[in-house]
């Protein structure tokens, strides 16, 4: 199977942390497969690379907003939700019907109004430009 993603997730741990990268950073295959067991959507390659190279890492998945464990993800209003904010005033998510699409566009819903706005950005993106955010907000 291809890997676009996978090296770009795995490169947040050396950015942030000054650490290399090791496997316990991510879940394993086995790890995705049983915490998504009874789920019947698809993931898309780029958020399924996602949790294979960080998903186990707190410090990324806890880092400003929560990222849900993958069995923890679900489909509500049309969209796959993925992320909250501490306040859980916002959620992040991918519309329903783009999740074979391989790196598809981040939507952020609004829960007090229950409306969505286009984040203008592929998962890849949109996370990549967060931590990057997060972190540089952080050193500052």
């Amino acid at each position: 199977m291809t890997e676009l993603f996978l090296d770009k997730f795995r490169a947040l741990v050396p950015a942030y942390f000054d650490e290399p990268w090791v496997p316990e950073d991510g879940l394993s295959e086995a790890e995705l497969a049983e915490l998504r067991e009874g789920q019947d959507f698809p993931l898309p390659l780029a958020v399924r690379e996602f949790y294979l190279a960080v998903g186990a890492s707190e410090d990324l998945m806890e880092a400003f907003h929560y990222v849900w464990d993958p069995d923890e993800l679900e489909i509500e209003d049309g969209f796959l939700l993925f992320m909250e904010d501490a306040d859980e005033k916002f959620v992040w998510g991918i519309k329903a019907d783009q999740l074979t699409v391989p790196d598809p566009i981040v939507w952020r819903r609004n829960n007090a109004r229950g409306s969505w706005k286009n984040e203008e950005g592929t998962f890849s993106e949109f996370m990549l430009d967060m931590f990057d955010w997060v972190f540089d907000d952080e050193a500052e």
